[in-house]
Order: C-alpha cells, then structure tokens, then sequence
C-alpha cells in the first residue's frame, strides 16, 4: 500500500506529515475508512500469556467473522477484563466508550473458551452489568472469531 508522504516533490499543507490513505483510494473507500465503526475489545486476563489476539486484531481490521456486519473496524482499546470474576471489564468498558467506542467486542477466549475450551463462567455477569453502566446505545459483540 502506497501512502502519500510529504516529499519536495510532493509538497502537503504544513503539520501533515503522512496520509494514512492510499493514493488509489476512491470515494467510496474513502467515506467507508473515514465511517469504519470504533470498538473497544475485552480479553480474558488468564489467556493472555496462550494468546497475543493476533486473530482477534486480524478479524477486526479485516472486517470477517464477528465483524462482517460492521466490516473494517477501528480498535479504540484493547483490555483484559482485570481477572475473575470480571470487576474491572465494567469500568475498562466505560473509558474506552468515552474515548468513541461504539462497540465493546468480547473475546472469543471470553464467551467460547477459545483456544483452551473452557468460556469464562463470569462472561453472561460481566456482559450484563457493562450494558448496565454503558446503555443500550453501544453495540455489543458477543464474539471476535
């Protein structure tokens, strides 16, 4: 991916230094990675050291498995639920709505066991008193991939 870049021979207004943007990129692209949806993501703490969430920053930025609705999305935060039973999900949730999520996306370690088979016993807890502190306005994703 070509990025616009400012160059002598490429002179860009002052205080841009770089353009996240394609040079091929058309209109319709353009208004879908200006309006991609922005989510905050929560792990399970006891993964981490099996997991670096590869595959959920893969289906994230790519727009497959759990984000096909939403396509494309930009991760605002990437946190852990804080250890069981869950606690600090709620307000790890709360910050990284008021930093503009419009989504908080569960692991899928969280809600299937992925990868060692065992979903969190706390997950249908934790998931109800986030959409308690948060509202109903902010998507829930109940799954990464």
């Amino acid at each position: 991916m070509l990025l616009k870049t400012c160059s002598p021979g490429n002179a860009m207004p002052k205080g841009n230094i770089a353009s996240p943007v394609p040079e091929t990129t058309t209109r319709n692209q353009l208004k879908e990675i200006t309006q991609m949806k922005k989510v905050g993501i929560i792990r399970c703490q006891q993964t981490e050291d099996m997991c670096p969430g590869t595959t959920d920053f893969k289906a994230a930025t790519q727009g497959t498995l759990a984000f096909e609705e939403t396509g494309p999305v930009d991760i605002v935060g990437f946190v852990s639920c804080g250890g069981c039973p869950g606690k600090r999900a709620i307000s790890r949730a709360k910050i990284m709505v008021d930093r503009g999520a419009e989504a908080i996306v569960f692991t899928s370690c969280i809600s299937k066991g992925n990868p060692i088979g065992y979903p969190c016993p706390h997950y249908a807890n934790m998931r109800d008193a986030i959409i308690k502190k948060i509202g109903p306005d902010v998507q829930i994703i109940e799954y990464t991939h």
